[in-house]
């Protein structure tokens, strides 16, 4: 008969582990002999070396008693079921492994490779760190939300950053985050705004009501300049329109007999 110490050093594991084992029910606890000390046979050494094998392995301790007490058959298929939630367990591993060596990338771990270029095209281009994290945190959003409708308005907003007059109008337009509110070159960047903004065709968005005030609420950034800035854009959209249909109008008439 040995101690609970030799019998810990024979299977290889510590005596805090063997008293793990006799509190979950693994491993039978002997009785005390009269001196009060438990002495173990060598059925315990064999049960806790088939308990730490299982346990080193991978079994979880809370299946350990059911294949030690399985058949061959219940053996082999309860051994393939945890190895198939091992399998699980390390590709997850894996797939959080490639998230984190992608944190180098910065904005390639959070967003699409398409809006990350479309980032970096933005800081490249001298847009201020200020907007372009304005853009992150819109994108971010509206990719977990709205992944089709983010599609789509990323490739709009691709497109639109080819024409030079928009990456032009965009760099005024983020400079005029401090300018003051009654500044006098508002308005004809408000102008200059609407009318590229009437040029183009609006994307073909769902737009929710819920994904445009969560987007608003995320962008969060704005100053007076801006504020008065988007006034002024929707007031100058509105005379073009006007103006544009008054002057069908007219050259309907003119070509009415």
């Amino acid at each position: 008969m040995i101690t609970i110490g030799q019998l810990a050093a024979y299977a290889g594991v510590t005596t805090k582990a063997v008293r793990h084992y006799h509190e979950r029910g693994l491993l039978e606890e002997p009785e005390r002999d009269s001196s009060g000390y438990r002495r173990y046979g060598a059925e315990h050494a064999i049960a806790l070396v088939k308990i730490r094998t299982l346990a080193e392995s991978g079994v979880p301790l809370a299946r350990i008693q059911e294949l030690l007490a399985a058949g061959p058959e219940e053996f082999a298929a309860a051994v393939a079921e945890i190895d198939r939630v091992l399998r699980e367990r390390a590709e997850e591993l894996q797939r959080a492994r490639e998230r984190i060596a992608r944190l180098g990338s910065g904005d390639r771990l959070f967003v699409s490779e398409e809006a990350a270029g479309f980032l970096e095209a933005l800081a490249e281009s001298g847009v201020s760190a200020r907007t372009v994290q304005m853009e992150r945190d819109v994108w971010i959003l509206l990719q977990s939300v709205s992944p089709a409708e983010a599609r789509i308005w990323l490739a709009d907003k691709l497109a639109a950053f080819e024409d030079p007059e928009f990456r032009a109008i965009y760099l005024v337009y983020d400079a005029a985050f401090e300018w003051a509110a009654d500044d006098s070159r508002l308005p004809g960047l408000a102008e200059r705004t609407a009318a590229w903004m009437l040029e183009r065709p609006e994307p073909e968005m769902t737009q929710d009501p819920a994904i445009a005030q969560l987007v608003a609420a995320t962008a969060g950034l704005n100053s007076p300049a801006w504020t008065r800035l988007t006034e002024l854009t929707r007031q100058a959209a509105t005379r073009a329109t006007t103006a544009r249909q008054e002057q069908k109008q007219e050259q309907k008439q003119e070509q009415t007999p």
